[in-house]
Order: C-alpha cells, then sequence, then structure tokens
C-alpha cells in the first residue's frame, strides 16, 4: 500500500493540516542523550529484532512520573569483550525535561534486555521494577533514597534463558505481589539458528521471497513462569501448580493481571507471537482455568492464530466490560476483541473501522486511554519492522513505521484514524517497539514514551487543543491490599455517564504504563461518584471534590493529604483559575 507519493503507506501518507494532537519533544526533554542497541543493523538473528520496553514510574515518589528504559545488547557486550548497553532511568525535572540518573540509581542492567514491569513488591510504598532479559532477570529493589538493589538472586527470579514482557498482580488474594515472566524462545547462542542449517531443519526462512531471519515458527519456545511473593523477599515458582505454565511452549510476549470476568479475582492475559493466546481466569483456589479458546481470545475471526505483541486492556465502550486489543505482523490486522460479559470474547475489528487501516502496520506497544478527555477510550499502538529487508522492495511497508491513534467515535460504536500531521508526533516514522502511556506533566494528558530499536528514545507530549475537564486518582492499598493497589478497579459516574479504569502492571508491549487511573470528564464539571473494589474485596464509595488534577485515596480513609495537593496549587495559580479543587 503506497501513498500519493509512492511511499510505504506505513512511512507516509501525511497531510499538510488537521489537528496537532502529539509533538514529539523527546530531544527537548533530554531524551536523546541515550540510545538502545540490539545486535547488529543486519539483524540476522530474531534475537537482535524484538526491541525493549520502557516503564513509567514514580520512583522518588514526588508527584512525577519517571521514565526507566530497557537497553538490549551485542555478543560482544554478552561475553565481556566490550562495554554493554545499559538501560536508563531519567529523573522528571518537572520542568519538561529529565535528568539520566542510571547510574546513582543503579539500574542500568547491562544484560541483552526486553521486557519491564513496575510493582510494589514488598508493600513499602515505593515502586520496584522487575526486568525481562535473554540471560537472567532482574528484580530491582526501591531503596527509597534515589537507588536501587537487584535482589533476584536471593528473591529466586532470575529464571536464564529469554524472557519477555512481566507483570505483577496478586493472583491468591494474600495482599503480596506475585511476578509473572513470559518466555519467548529457548534461544542457545551456541547453535544459532540461520536460514539452511540443522539448527532450523535446514529450511529457508525468508519473507515474501527475500532471504531473512529465521523464527519463532521452528524454534523451541520458552514456558512462561509464575512466581508466588512469600512475603520475607523470597519467591516460589508455582506455575506448573497453578496450570500458567505453558506446557505447550508458546511464544510469549507480553502480560498483564486484571479482573477481567468481574468476580474479584485477578485474573492473567498474556499475548503470543505466532501461537494462541492465553486467558487464564482465577478459580479462586489458587489456580487458573486456561479459558483461552472457549473464550474467543486465543484465535482472530478467522479462527488463526496471530504474532501477538502488544496488548491493550481498556472499557472502550463505557459499559463495564474490559475488552481487550492485541498487536500483530504485517499482512494481518491489528485484532479488537468486545467483551460481552463473563469473559466472553468476539473479534469486532472489521465492523469497527480500524482493520483495513492497519494491514501493513507490523506493530508493538498499544493501550486505549482517553486522548482528548471526552469520556471515551481511544486506542493508539506504534510500530516498526523485524526485516531491514523491507525497505529494499516495494511491498508496501517499511522498518520504520509511524504510529497509529484511533479515536472513539459515536461511543464506542467506531473509531476513526487520526490524521499525521506533517511535522506532528502522529508523523513520526520510528523502529518502536516498547510503548508507555501516562501523564508526564501532570496536565492531564495522556503522553506517549516508545523505545525504538537501535534509536533514541520518543516522547510525544499530547498537545491536544480540546478544553474537557479530567481527573486522575493514585490508588494506596490497606493493610490486606497490595500498598500501590494494582487489581483495583474504579467506577466514576460524572455527566449521566459510568467510566471503568483498573490498576495494572504490565501490558503494552514488555511496558508498564502509569499507575494512576486517568478519567475524561468531556464538559462535565462535576464528579457524581466515585466507586473502587479494592484488590481485597473491599468495596467504596469516595466524593471526590474537584476536577481537572490528582488525588490520592487510600484504601479506608478516602482522599488524603498528598503530593499532588501541591502540584494543584501550582497549576491552578500558574492559570490564575480555581478548578484544581484544592482541598
Amino acid at each position: 500500500m503506497l501513498d500519493s507519493e509512492q511511499r510505504p503507506i506505513t512511512a507516509g501518507g501525511f497531510v499538510k493540516s488537521g489537528p496537532i494532537i502529539y509533538q514529539d519533544i523527546s530531544e527537548k526533554a533530554g531524551l536523546t542523550t541515550w540510545k538502545h542497541k540490539m545486535g547488529t543493523p543486519q539483524k540476522p538473528y530474531i534475537l537482535e529484532t524484538i526491541g525493549s520496553g520502557v516503564a513509567l514510574l514514580d520512583y522518588d515518589l514526588d508527584g512525577w512520573l519517571d521514565i526507566y528504559l530497557v537497553n538490549g545488547s551485542t555478543k560482544e557486550g554478552l561475553d565481556g569483550s566490550a562495554e554493554p548497553p545499559h538501560a536508563v532511568l531519567f529523573h522528571n525535572n518537572h520542568d519538561g525535561t529529565f535528568t539520566n540518573v542510571t547510574a546513582k540509581a543503579g539500574v542500568s542492567n547491562d544484560r541483552w534486555g526486553f521486557g519491564v514491569a513496575v510493582g510494589d513488591y514488598d508493600n513499602d510504598g515505593w515502586p520496584d521494577l522487575y526486568v525481562g532479559n535473554y540471560g537472567k532477570n532482574r528484580l530491582y529493589h526501591n531503596n527509597h533514597d534515589g537507588t536501587f538493589t537487584d535482589i533476584a538472586e536471593t528473591a529466586g527470579v532470575t529464571l536464564g534463558n529469554w524472557s519477555t514482557g512481566p507483570s505483577f498482580g496478586d493472583y491468591d488474594g494474600d495482599g503480596l505481589l506475585d511476578i509473572f515472566v513470559p518466555g519467548y524462545i529457548h534461544w542457545d547462542m551456541d547453535h544459532l539458528p540461520l536460514s539452511g542449517n540443522k539448527e532450523v531443519g535446514f529450511a529457508n526462512c525468508s519473507f515474501r521471497g527475500a532471504a531473512t531471519m529465521c523464527g519463532p515458527r521452528g524454534l523451541p519456545g520458552e514456558p512462561d513462569h509464575l512466581f508466588h511473593n512469600n512475603g520475607n523477599g523470597t519467591f516460589t515458582d508455582v506455575s506448573v501448580k497453578t496450570g500458567v505454565n505453558d506446557k505447550s511452549h508458546y511464544y510469549g510476549f507480553s502480560s498483564t493481571f486484571v479482573d477481567i470476568d468481574d468476580d474479584g479475582k485477578l485474573d492473567l492475559i498474556v499475548t503470543d507471537d505466532s501461537s494462541p493466546n492465553y486467558l487464564y481466569l482465577n478459580k479462586g483456589d489458587g489456580t487458573f482455568q486456561d479459558a483461552s479458546f472457549y473464550s474467543g481470545f486465543a484465535l482472530n475471526q478467522d479462527a488463526r492464530e496471530t504474532a501477538s505483541m502488544g496488548l491493550a486492556v481498556g472499557d472502550y465502550a463505557n459499559n463495564g466490560h474490559l475488552d481487550l486489543y492485541t498487536t500483530t505482523f504485517s499482512d494481518d490486522y491489528k485484532t479488537l476483541y468486545r467483551n460481552d460479559g463473563d469473559a466472553n470474547f468476539v473479534d469486532i475489528t472489521p465492523q469497527m473501522g480500524i482493520a483495513e487501516p492497519t494491514y501493513p502496520f507490523l506493530s508493538w506497544g498499544t493501550q486505549f486511554f482517553d486522548y482528548d478527555n471526552d469520556g471515551w477510550k481511544d486506542l493508539m499502538f506504534v510500530s516498526g519492522h523485524v526485516y531491514p529487508q523491507v525497505d529494499q522492495h516495494n511491498w508496501g511497508t517499511s522498518f520504520a513505521e509511524r504510529p497509529l491513534l484511533f479515536h472513539n467515535l459515536v461511543h464506542g460504536k467506531k473509531f476513526e484514524v487520526m490524521p499525521a500531521v506533517e511535522g506532528t508526533g502522529l508523523a513520526d516514522v520510528l523502529p518502536a517497539r516498547g510503548a508507555a502511556f501516562g501523564d508526564l506533566f501532570n496536565d492531564g494528558k495522556i503522553d506517549v514514551v516508545i523505545n525504538c530499536l537501535d534509536h533514541t528514545p520518543v516522547l510525544l507530549r499530547n498537545v491536544n487543543a480540546d478544553k474537557n475537564h479530567w481527573v486522575g486518582l493514585q490508588l494506596i492499598g490497606g493493610p490486606k491490599s497490595p500498598r500501590d493497589a494494582v487489581g483495583s478497579t474504579v467506577y466514576l459516574t460524572a455527566g449521566g455517564q459510568r467510566q471503568r479504569g483498573d490498576v495494572m502492571s504490565g501490558g503494552s508491549f514488555e511496558s508498564s504504563n502509569d499507575f494512576r487511573v486517568h478519567f475524561g470528564l468531556g464538559d462535565t464539571a462535576a464528579i457524581d461518584k466515585v466507586e473502587i473494589h479494592w484488590p481485597d474485596g473491599k468495596k467504596e464509595t469516595i466524593q471526590v471534590p474537584g476536577i481537572d488534577r490528582y488525588f490520592a485515596i487510600e484504601e479506608g480513609r478516602g482522599i488524603v493529604p498528598s503530593v499532588y495537593d501541591g502540584i494543584a496549587a501550582d497549576h491552578a495559580s500558574a492559570k490564575g483559575n480555581t478548578a484544581y479543587g484544592g482541598r
């Protein structure tokens, strides 16, 4: 598919004018001082093509989101003959810029990195990080002083082959976050799969007749792992016992825990590359029911598996049910699964108007979020091909690709592709992989941070011109819930409309989004009520006294004083208004 200037639509199709929704402020923000590196530019092996994730977390509890970007590595970096590429932690300076604090923080990883998840596994009120690598994984404990300590060895969560997009969640309701880690391919550096060699059964690896790297099909898969939190800084591998060990050895990519069937227990969702997806329903007895096929999530509407990379979870129709979206390979549409209740999913992508535009794109990080604060969740994904060879052929696709943003129309009954206006963020052509979504400037607009393959990171700032209202909620769990409230569900009623938001770790592609629950309110200037379903089963109704700001809500205590009070006051004085609803 080519545009009017004979460019692949994935790297073209731009318009001269239209709504300016995102601006690329990566350089101005100071992020382009760091670069991702994974293998060699020629990409002869699949290990070099997958790319890495990004996490948004407030590691120093100052009320502003910081950025953690995972890096890859090289053969020389692995064997010690060259300095390995470092991951990076960027501290938010509250003025639109970020400072690299990796060395002080001690989170450079220095391994062949893929996925990252955020979660407060020890309930001390400070976010920790789990990093999935090829080789041993890391569990970075937050030391409360701007530094972290890798405790993965003593915690028993290193594994050792190829891990991808992890997530935290309290699957057994004991108030402690457990860790799920998808496995991708069982990789042997001493027996590398090249087209025509015995590692691939002497098969020729190709795409549309051109020789390419091999995999994942034909390569051995790596099993998935679930680690139970023992509450003493150690974890126990309960993968087999709980039924989530992936005995078929599918090619796991991204994961998240969320209550998908609304029974008060956290379920587990895993996207798999070139193999069926997993949906595990929590039985409440410490085990899961594999509902992948009968739920409708394992395959698309053609009853075939897809190369599912990224995962978005959200209630785009405002009907109280969580829907699912998976990003896939080029020459395939990206899949929207509508939840009809009780975790029964139907692939409705074509009738929503978002199948055909997505075929040429090879897509990764994705999320449902309300970019224009009109009260309806929109949808976005980022893309980039795995074969450098695509730029040498007239295949209608490209190695670097632009993001796609879909605006939610007619109350969740249709989506429309937003135009890629020249010179704006939606016209960025990138080798994108992981993406994390969150409000980096505390202005109520959801921004996007993208980790790009062999490239500097990208920060797309949301500059949409809407004047709609919003509210953001940071939840704090009580003594029997995880402290960071992962697994909570929030229902907000305002202007005759009820919206749902969930606190989730992981998801997107190998990434972790802003934990704060964000709601657009349109032109509604007051919130009727907020209902919170906490992880320990308690339910509370909260009256939120203001809009256009963040509030901290603690289980059993309601709205509590927080850093957001000062941030709201600063914003209000800067704007010369009182809409921030200070307490």
